[in-house]
């Protein structure tokens, strides 16, 4: 079927819906087409009294006919809360691929004469989640192999990968949110001192202090050992989970594409503006503040979102990662207690998203027609989220049910 301009979509959607329909004999029951008995039902939904106090935003694409099916809102604009997650995986897996490698570095610089190493020991973050007490093993274990069984000199983090500021823009002070440091074991800032229990794990005496600097270059300077874990592995627990850290570790990915040291937000933002308008985001008002949806400064769009998520599935690399990583309904994720029954069970992949008076959820579902479609809703000002969750899920039903 042929493409239809967003313009186009949208007058289509506006017209009166044709008078022409059909009659069951047995029954003299209406039957209204699929696309009619949605619209319908979504209707309905959008009645509901929550909305004389609260904002909705909400739009639906059929990707199958390629054309918008719903749209109430879809221009507001809203916080994302964690929603937030699919602007900067699908950015991540556009430009960098799924098998993109995160790598933290061990090297050293001195001489080793009877086991006894003068001079630094480096470590070099890239600020990998997944690194974790089997890498740091690793680390010790092999630096130990190459002669060492004592240390005289320092121990040096190079956390030159990122800018310093360890909270991201616009974040709650009181909030339980992540150390945002390129040195990262098991996603806690103790990368130094686990390092050197590991070291005497494996009889290796240190007598250096922890300091902090950038790895030298020259070729003095001899690389020891390194850890990494492909983006793909850290898209499914960030998605299913709305695990933060990762999310926050892949905009910084993002950032470091450009190839500029430190990686600042302000790269990542950028990136992540230049897909938003390669996917036909124009004349939007829109902010991105972080990567995990955690800052109150990110505001978008449901049509937006609409946007983005066809972009993504018009990139078959990108669907093919992404797709599999979002929660299903009633099975897994942060959707694995919500619609675990009905039309909407397991049809729904999508993103959840809580911020204190915001509740979301954005992806893709499966009609009874067998059709693919994309969807966006953001309830905002809600003073109880499961308001905004009870919502989506029959708005989730609506589309699913024949």
């Amino acid at each position: 079927m042929m493409a239809l301009a967003w313009s186009q979509c949208f007058a289509m959607q506006a017209q009166t819906l044709p008078e022409v329909s059909l009659l069951r004999q047995d029954t003299a029951e209406v039957v209204l087409p699929w696309p009619v008995n949605v619209q319908t039902r979504l209707d309905s939904l959008v009645k509901d009294t929550l909305f004389e106090r609260t904002q909705l935003g909400l739009m639906v694409y059929d990707l199958s006919a390629d054309s918008v099916l719903y749209s109430y809102g879809g221009r507001q604009t809203l916080r994302p809360a964690s929603t937030m997650k699919l602007l900067t995986s699908v950015t991540a897996l556009d430009l960098l691929g799924s098998g993109y490698a995160y790598r933290t570095y061990l090297y050293y610089k001195g001489t080793i004469t009877k086991g006894v190493l003068s001079g630094d020991v480096w470590l070099v973050g890239g600020m990998d989640p997944l690194f974790d007490e089997t890498d740091m093993r690793i680390f010790a274990e092999t630096l130990h192999r190459v002669g060492v069984d004592t240390i005289r000199g320092r121990i040096m983090q190079d956390v030159s990968f990122k800018e310093e500021q360890l909270l991201g823009e616009g974040w709650c002070w009181d909030d339980d949110n992540p150390q945002l440091t390129p040195l990262l074991i098991s996603g806690k800032d103790e990368f130094a001192g686990l390092f050197k229990d590991e070291l005497m794990k494996c009889d290796v005496f240190v007598d250096a202090p922890v300091s902090t600097g950038r790895l030298p270059k020259d070729k003095d300077v001899l690389l020891v050992c390194s850890r990494s874990h492909a983006l793909r592995e850290l898209l499914e627990p960030m998605m299913k989970e709305s695990d933060n850290l990762y999310a926050e570790s892949m905009f910084y990915q993002i950032a470091a594409s450009t190839g500029k040291r430190p990686a600042e937000a302000a790269h990542a933002r950028q990136l992540i503006k230049q897909l938003l308008t390669r996917a036909g985001v124009s004349g939007v008002q829109y902010r991105i503040a972080d990567g995990s949806g955690l800052s109150l400064y990110n505001y978008v769009t449901p049509e937006l979102m609409i946007r983005l998520l066809r972009y993504a599935y018009l990139k078959r690399d990108v669907m093919a990662a992404l797709y599999p990583a979002l929660p299903v309904a009633g099975v897994d994720g942060t959707l694995k207690k919500r619609m675990t029954k009905g039309f909407a069970f397991e049809n729904v992949h999508a993103k959840t998203g809580t911020v204190s008076g915001v509740s979301s959820l954005a992806g893709y579902c499966r009609s009874a027609n067998n059709h693919l479609l994309a969807f966006c809703i953001i309830n905002q000002g809600v003073m109880k989220n499961a308001d905004g969750r009870n919502f989506q899920d029959k708005v989730c039903e609506a589309m699913c049910k024949p």
